[in-house]
């Protein structure tokens, strides 16, 4: 029997999968030409280190957990980072004469002989430790900070005369300046930091006397470095060059795609530059293509919100719309109900502005403005295409508005995305798009509405005592909400006792306290009183008539909730709420 066979049957033992699920991981393992273990991972049938654990048994190794664990700089660099990235070893322990090694692969023999060879160099003994891909990761990057990586290449060309050739070289010259270092290890070094602190996008600024770096990590922005002002220009250019954007024109904003392999997965950047007074900001998006939707318990749907949303995916016809801010995780919701009834029987097509996450067996599209296909344009096509679900990316005017209408009266069922501040104000935005109400009622079946608040880190989570003024509004609150209601999620809940949490900060978290994020959201479903005020030509519907008519949890309910839940902080969910 080999080790992956023995895997598959220890998870079958302890009923993490089915006996009938192995030929299926085998399969597409083989059809992928990925580790059985990737597929794992990547489908979320099991959690990365508790997998990692598992082999460690399997290999009668032990097993290390190197996130958030402080490494020396004279330990780490006993292995040199290149034999470290070219073998996936680390050096996480050093005693006088042995050295403790984390190891991704046990199979790997070539690595153990290199690290065997190494060690029996310098007189020492090895033992080797089972460490997972992410542990990997988290300890490689700290052989070198940013700021070292960059000051580095920042010394190997004065940047005072790099600026100079630039203005003075023509286009030929500037892409093969920009192909070169320093600048190309610039740009390369702030994309891979980005990717590995998990950052959704990165900033590069001009400032009055400088260049600075920002990295949006959980939603909130963080400046990660600030770089001379005399590179600025040198590191747009190498990012308009990597992305196909015009060199030669700083006049008006321009948008691009970059496609790179970053720790063995593929990573697409959104770039958009825009022209500012004497210089050009650049911001990239980054999509991690290879991400599959995750579940919508993941993404902190429960209780009512989660039964509602789950009712509504059952139609076969209407419209299902998912509001909020630009940035509050419409498309990612989007995705997550499309993974419910994504099924062989059912012809899926979307309409995407960027293809953000690629599902199997979805016919996705991504609309092209600038040569004529748009929203509304390919909603058109992709009615004669026999779909039964169909998700516009975003309804953004009255013509596709009015397309999304005609495909749910016509036995479709729509999924799209809304930019308004609650639910009810869906009926509002698209009564002002002119869709009649008669037909809004008939067709509009949800609206989920949603912000974006940042999770406590697990790491450093702990108990805290909140001024008496705020514990009073909470209670207030909880009152709105019932108590009946709050105890359906917390079982063990105590009005009197209410306990409050953050996170203390700490290496896992970048000192921040917080590590990820979760949806608050509402959930507003059209049942028979609520289509019959819509179809009367109820344009504002109050949160009373609501209420009177169905369980409606407001967004900053659901934030309290998660309060009271221990999963994030009253001030993120104020600070998301501010609006």
């Amino acid at each position: 029997m080999t080790k992956t066979e023995e895997l598959l049957n220890i998870l079958a033992q302890s009923d993490i999968i089915t006996t009938e699920q192995i030929p299926e991981i085998i399969k597409s393992s083989q059809a992928d030409n990925k580790k059985v273990d990737d597929v794992l991972v990547h489908k979320k049938i099991i959690e990365e280190e508790k997998l990692t654990q598992i082999k460690a048994k399997i290999f009668g190794l032990p097993y290390e957990n190197l996130q958030g664990k402080e490494i020396g700089d004279q330990v780490i660099n006993t292995i040199g980072s290149e034999v470290a990235e070219n073998y996936k070893v680390i050096c996480f322990d050093r005693q006088k004469d042995s050295i403790k090694v984390g190891i991704i692969d046990p199979e790997n023999f070539k690595a153990v002989e290199a690290i065997d060879f190494l060690a029996k160099e310098n007189n020492l003994s090895v033992e080797y430790y089972l460490i997972s891909p992410k542990s990997f990761r988290f300890a490689f990057n700290l052989y070198q900070s940013l700021s070292k990586e960059l000051s580095s290449a920042l010394e190997t060309r004065a940047e005072e005369e790099e600026l100079q050739t630039l203005k003075e070289k023509d286009e030929g010259s500037l892409d093969d300046i920009t192909k070169s270092a320093p600048v190309a290890k610039i740009v390369s070094v702030i994309i891979r930091h980005a990717v590995d602190g998990n950052a959704s996008d990165i900033h590069i600024e001009p400032l009055m006397k400088e260049s600075r770096v920002r990295y949006r990590i959980d939603g909130v922005l963080h400046t990660s470095l600030v770089l001379p002002k005399s590179v600025h220009n040198a590191v747009v250019a190498r990012v308009k060059v990597m992305s196909n954007l015009k060199l030669d024109e700083t006049r008006i904003p321009q948008d691009g795609r970059i496609r790179m392999e970053i720790n063995d997965k593929v990573i697409d950047f959104r770039v958009s530059t825009l022209p500012l007074i004497g210089a050009e900001k650049v911001v990239m998006r980054i999509l991690d293509t290879t991400k599959g939707a995750p579940k919508l318990e993941d993404l902190g749907f429960d209780g009512q919100q989660l039964k509602s949303i789950l009712e509504a995916t059952k139609k076969t016809e209407g419209i299902i719309l998912v509001t909020g801010p630009t940035g509050s995780g419409k498309s990612t919701t989007l995705f997550s109900v499309l993974d419910l009834v994504n099924k062989e029987a059912v012809n899926i097509a979307t309409l995407e502005d960027p293809v953000e996450y690629q599902m199997k067996g979805v016919n996705q599209s991504q609309i092209k403005p600038e040569i004529g296909y748009t929203f509304a344009g390919g909603l058109r096509s992709f009615l004669r295409q026999d779909p039964d679900i169909i998700m516009v990316g975003e309804i953004r005017d009255e013509e596709t508005a009015e397309l999304s209408i005609h495909a749910a009266l016509t036995g479709h069922l729509v999924f799209s995305t809304l930019h308004t501040t609650d639910a009810p104000g869906a009926i509002t935005r698209l009564v002002d798009m002119d869709v009649k109400a008669f037909l809004l009622g008939s067709t509009l079946v949800a609206v989920v509405a949603q912000r974006l608040t940042r999770k406590i880190c697990a790491k450093c989570k702990e108990e805290v005592k909140l001024p008496a003024e705020q514990v009073a509004d909470v209670q207030k609150d909880i009152d709105t909400i019932t108590v009946e209601y709050i105890k359906t999620l917390i079982p063990d809940f105590d009005r009197n006792k209410i306990k409050f949490y953050k996170g203390k900060g700490c290496s896992h978290c970048g000192n921040t306290g917080y590590s990820g994020r979760m949806s608050v959201s509402s959930v507003l479903t059209i049942n028979d009183k609520i289509k019959e005020l819509i179809m009367e030509g109820k344009k504002h519907l109050t949160l009373k008539e609501i209420q009177e008519n169905q369980r409606y949890i407001t967004v900053k309910q659901d934030g309290i909730i998660k309060v009271l839940q221990g999963r994030t902080t009253l001030e993120e969910v104020l600070r998301v709420m501010k609006d």
